[in-house]
């Protein structure tokens, strides 16, 4: 029942229109509460002339499941290159420090200290596999000190597909849809190609928004109005998480639009944008689509973005589209890739990519995923992300943020890049640079809000104590590198960039009503097209750890209760 004091602080707290406001935050059982008089602080921070902001939400982050251990698997050498993998000491054995090293895929370790870190207390997987969910919760659960939850994806499972083609009551969809989210403990739903990762199966190479399944007879535009009125219907926050048809394609801005188009009014989000908003332009037949698109998204307020941005250097691609990864494989660097395909449910690819500025199309992929940013009038309806590891690694966040805050620093960036690209962006043109209130909302209030998390990415009283103090620097880069404090949970976890804590965050799921009925059809589709027995399936609300703030998924006794 201690009181802390978080003092002087100037705060930015979009949520509760709190912008740069001074102000003391005061924290008790891991929560803010607001001060009675007459109570006495047990212990200060000092935040003087320090900028605080909740703790950062990334809501796009692949961290967990089967395509995540095969990135990590497929660039061994990332981890032996990373300094962090050598040891401090000559008698310490450098191959302990391997398994959670690396920058482009880093290890559940890793992935939990770097984002902490940098003040970030919350990541959510975006594509999880409803036949592989316990695994990717066990490897979340793995992850230190941060929040986790995941997007179960669908639209592409066989199931789904076959009731859909034989026009099956709306209901029933919806109640499968239902039944997935709660056995699988799933924070939203994604789709990825939707139908096109199927389409792959019966060879076809392209499936546009409108153009029919060669084997089910059903459209992308079919599935994604099935899924966005069904998570209406179930009142699920996050609006169906979608991964448009064409990723990756010259011209693919008209579908982008059109994918929006499909929610009919509903609520809608759609992913990594940048890899949706090229246009055909010029000698290269390659050009920016993204003031269309920014303008799209301006006209429709049911529509939300994350970016996903590229920032240049070695990555690691990996995403369940196997039909647009199978074409990327020829450009892989190092030339080494994998395609999988999990029980019917869906795809999985992972591609080896260097991002160069020398190389007009990354040059322009950079320049799209800013003016997207610069050009989108609501903050509110854009959150930052990297689509980590695919556009660059989540530790590429702080260099973002001084490329949104600085436009001299963009410039000069922009000035490094294959002359043909700045000749056809206007990027140098917008003026615009984000304010510390509105980098707030990209990277902590809009993402909660997106996803329904009340208590998480603002700092009013009755928030979970997740707080990032940072000191005011005009370098953006160097500020938000390295907070001076970061608590989370109301314990302060690290000091200037350094670890002082590894406690475990939380999972975030939801647990929407519907008909259990829908479970006949899945236990008889399971026992003749799946390995996994249909008891076996759902995961239970006796598997999540309580005395872990629910961060683990345990097959075991609980470490607290087993005294370990």
């Amino acid at each position: 029942m201690s009181l802390a004091r978080l003092k002087g602080g100037t705060l930015y707290d979009p949520a509760n229109g709190v912008n740069g406001e001074k102000r003391d935050i005061y924290i008790r059982d891991g929560r803010i509460v607001d001060h009675a008089q007459a109570e006495s602080i047990e212990r200060d921070f000092d935040a003087n002339g320090m900028i605080v902001m909740a703790g950062g939400i990334d809501l796009h982050s692949h961290i967990g499941g089967g395509k995540t251990n095969l990135s990590r698997l497929l660039l061994p050498e990332d981890h032996r290159d990373d300094p962090r993998a050598v040891p401090d000491r000559p008698n310490e054995g450098r191959y302990m420090r391997l398994p959670s090293c690396g920058v482009c895929a880093p290890g559940t370790l890793a992935a939990g200290y770097r984002y902490a870190e940098m003040g970030y207390t919350a990541a959510f997987e975006p594509a999880m596999i409803a036949s592989n969910a316990r695994h990717a919760h066990l490897e979340m659960g793995d992850t230190p000190i941060i929040d986790h939850g995941a997007y179960v994806m669908m639209g592409n499972d066989e199931l789904f597909l076959q009731m859909l083609a034989a026009n099956e009551d709306f209901e029933r969809l919806r109640d499968y849809v239902g039944w997935t989210i709660n056995s699988s403990k799933a924070l939203g739903v994604k789709v990825v190609n939707p139908g096109g990762i199927s389409a792959f199966k019966f060879n076809q190479r392209s499936l546009d928004v409108d153009e029919k399944h060669v084997h089910y007879g059903i459209t992308p535009r079919d599935v994604l109005k099935t899924l966005t009125r069904a998570l209406t219907d179930l009142r699920v926050p996050h609006p169906l998480h979608v991964h448009a048809s064409n990723l990756g394609v010259p011209g693919n801005i008209e579908s982008t639009i059109r994918t929006m188009d499909t929610a009919e009014g509903l609520p809608i989000h759609l992913t990594h944008i940048q890899f949706h908003s090229y246009g055909t332009e010029g000698p290269r037949k390659f050009s920016s689509g993204a003031r269309a698109i920014a303008e799209a998204v301006n006209a429709r307020p049911n529509v939300t973005i994350d970016v996903g941005q590229i920032i240049f250097g070695q990555t690691v691609t990996a995403s369940g589209d196997t039909m647009m990864q199978f074409k990327n494989a020829p450009m892989a660097r190092p030339r080494k890739w994998v395609l999988g395909d999990i029980e019917c449910d869906a795809g999985c690819g992972v591609v080896p990519f260097k991002y160069r500025e020398e190389s007009f199309v990354n040059a322009l992929q950079w320049i799209i995923g800013l003016e997207i940013f610069l050009l989108v009038d609501d903050p509110w309806r854009v959150s930052m992300t990297t689509d980590h590891p695919n556009g660059a690694p989540f530790t590429s966040y702080p260099h973002l943020i001084r490329l949104l805050m600085d436009k001299s620093f963009r410039d000069a960036q922009l000035d490094t890049l294959h002359a043909d690209a700045k000749t056809t962006t206007a990027l140098a043109e917008i003026t615009r640079e984000f304010s510390l209130y509105e980098i707030a909302i990209i990277t902590r209030a809009g993402p909660a809000k997106l996803l329904g998390l009340k208590d998480r990415g603002h700092l009013g009283a009755g928030a979970a104590a997740d707080i990032a103090v940072y000191r005011d620097d005009a370098d953006r880069e160097r500020m938000f590198t390295s907070p001076a404090y970061v608590f989370k949970d109301g314990e302060l976890i690290a000091r200037d960039g350094t670890l002082l804590a590894t406690p475990t965050g939380g999972i975030h799921y939801v647990s929407p009503d519907y008909d259990r009925a829908i479970e006949k059809r899945v236990r008889d589709f399971a026992q003749k097209n799946l390995a996994t027995r249909f008891e076996n399936i759902a995961i239970g609300d006796d598997e999540i750890c309580a005395c872990c703030n629910g961060g683990r998924l345990l097959p075991v006794a609980c470490f607290a209760a087993s005294g370990s």
